[in-house]
């Protein structure tokens, strides 16, 4: 046996139908039951439930208790991005699916990866800070700059305390749509956290689409402008 992490065991959690469907549904940053990752999966609660025991073991997805119901969640980040980014493997080279269109269409232009803003927006997002200087990027980490520190601080954004998280505070995210990476980290969370909590935009109930109201679309514009 070589050396090294076993792929193919982590391979064959995600690479089946059923649990893949579970983990896309779950990348909404929502724990949701059994019972609601069965429909999204199209299998019984019966089979869900044995998907389910697999990836908590695999160590993929975790568990919490809350009076007679179970909630399902991701892991944690690194889960996440390895999820997306095999998404983006999988919209680069494998067979596409029939894409419904507006629904899609919202989830290309803007929604959750986990925690933060994916999509058109959040490459959007990504690209101005790092053309204006406000995050350094180089090839062993990301950090806000001075100048950035200041501009996340005018939008209520603590940077100070995130650094002290043991989180990762800037990361960058491959963006399985669009091709490019978005701002993930805890800074990608509280970025995210500011624009549904100004009213910018919401969540999307049945899907993981970030919709932006017409007002929310021009504040966001303008930040970028700036």
């Amino acid at each position: 046996m070589k050396e090294g992490p076993d792929l193919s065991r982590v391979a064959a959690l995600v690479g089946d139908p059923a649990r893949a469907n579970m983990l896309s549904a779950l990348m909404g940053g929502t724990a949701l039951t059994a019972s609601e990752l069965a429909l999204e999966a199209g299998v019984s609660l019966p089979t869900a439930s044995s998907h389910l025991a697999k990836l908590c073991d695999g160590g993929l997805v975790r568990v919490a208790a809350q009076g007679r119901h179970r909630y399902f969640a991701l892991a944690g980040t690194q889960v996440a991005l390895m999820i997306e980014a095999i998404s983006g493997v999988a919209e680069a080279v494998g067979p596409q699916r029939t894409r419904p269109g507006p629904r899609d269409r919202a989830m290309r232009e803007a929604r959750v990866c986990y925690d933060h803003l994916a999509g058109e927006r959040g490459v959007a997002l990504f690209d101005h800070l790092v053309a204006r200087g406000l995050l350094d990027e180089d090839a062993e980490r990301l950090t806000p700059s001075d100048a950035g520190r200041r501009w996340f601080e005018a939008l209520d954004i603590d940077v100070g305390a995130l650094k002290q998280a043991r989180r990762p505070m800037c990361r960058a995210c491959l963006d399985w749509s669009v091709r490019r990476s978005h701002l993930a980290g805890s800074l990608g969370a509280a970025m995210l956290d500011t624009i549904t909590t100004r009213g910018w935009a919401r969540r999307d109930k049945d899907s993981r689409a970030v919709v932006f109201t017409p007002t929310g679309r021009r504040a966001f514009e303008r930040l970028l402008a700036d």
